[in-house]
């Protein structure tokens, strides 16, 4: 069994009961798997927890009382190790069940609703040590009928998993592709990094984007098709508001491959100021953020055909002011 291998199977049995809907296996395998002091680091507003008691009694419990017969349903699991030696799994899937009471005040549906999570873990010695997690909260509003905000300027909705069908990555024997996965990947974010400042021609988008390209966004943002659906529902706006816009992607620290898939932890990964207007139908308020993403690529023949992405906004609303649950609230709870 190779390292890639080894490292999932270490997760494997913790997923399963996940999938099965089973809290109390779920809670001791994760328990035989992690550090005493491990860090977990989830989107908000749940944020940060040592241990995985405090998980298993915090966000975990949360999310059974809310879904009672939850299911995780994987679509991608991936491992490797960054250019610094980190040895890393990334997860991407949904989190469904029937939606039976309210989580974080979303009303419930009493049906089969859910959301999409990327969970990455970080593991050191054979333990986790380390867990940042992004759940699409803003997708459980969406379906839900609840939704507190503007429109996304992609489509919304459930996100499809890689066209492949091949997103469980189980062989991972191959070193070179692996790195070459990589690089296609980073030297496309490098590239795109050269605008605004330089022309938009300069990011070669076409040199590394597949023609039928699909991005998928979190809730609020949404999914889009090929190059000019990209920067017409996404890049032009988010540019706009935040031309300042630097990131760490360029480091060697975040990045891993596992044959076509590509990981990339960052958190925050970028930082920026809020000076202009179009992004999420946020007045520009001059305030500096940073923002958590955790994505995943796949590269189809040398190019990228699948991006799949999910951003912390809530965390990028509440540092910009906006208190996304307590709107949701007013919009949804009878006066009086």
């Amino acid at each position: 069994m190779n390292e890639r291998t080894q490292f999932k199977a270490l997760l494997a049995p913790y997923f399963h009961a996940l999938y099965q809907g089973d809290h109390s296996t779920a809670a001791n395998e994760l328990m035989n798997v992690c550090a005493p002091d491990t860090a977990f680091h989830l989107s908000h507003p749940f944020g940060d927890f040592v241990g995985a008691t405090a998980w298993n009694t915090g966000p975990m419990h949360q999310l059974f009382n809310a879904f009672p017969d939850l299911e995780r349903r994987d679509f991608i699991v991936m491992a490797g190790r960054t250019q610094g030696g980190d040895a890393w799994v990334g997860t991407a899937g949904y989190y469904q069940g029937t939606y039976t009471k309210p989580l974080l005040g979303i009303p419930a549906t009493g049906r089969i609703t859910g959301f999409r999570y990327h969970e990455y873990y970080r593991i050191e010695s054979g333990s986790v040590v380390e867990f940042q997690g992004i759940w699409d909260i803003p997708e459980l509003m969406h379906n839900a009928n609840a939704w507190p905000m503007g429109p996304s300027l992609g489509v919304a909705g459930n996100v499809p998993g890689p066209a492949l069908q091949d997103g469980l990555v189980v062989s991972s024997d191959s070193e070179t592709v692996s790195n070459v996965s990589t690089d296609v990947v980073m030297q496309m974010l490098i590239h795109m990094g050269k605008h605004p400042k330089q022309p938009v021609e300069a990011m070669q988008l076409e040199s590394f984007w597949h023609p039928h390209f699909n991005w998928y966004g979190p809730a609020g943002i949404g999914t889009m098709r090929g190059i000019k659906g990209f920067r017409h529902d996404h890049q032009i706006p988010f540019l706009n508001a935040m031309p300042d816009r630097q990131g760490g992607y360029a480091g060697e620290t975040y990045f891993w491959g596992d044959e076509n898939y590509v990981g990339v932890t960052a958190w925050p990964g970028m930082r920026m100021t809020y000076t202009g207007d179009g992004w999420l139908g946020i007045v520009p308020t001059q305030k500096e953020i940073t923002m958590r993403s955790l994505d995943f690529w796949r590269i189809e023949n040398g190019l990228i055909r699948e991006n799949w992405v999910l951003v912390d906004l809530l965390d990028v609303w509440h540092q910009l002011g906006v208190d996304v649950l307590a709107r949701m609230k007013q919009l949804n709870c009878p006066s009086g």
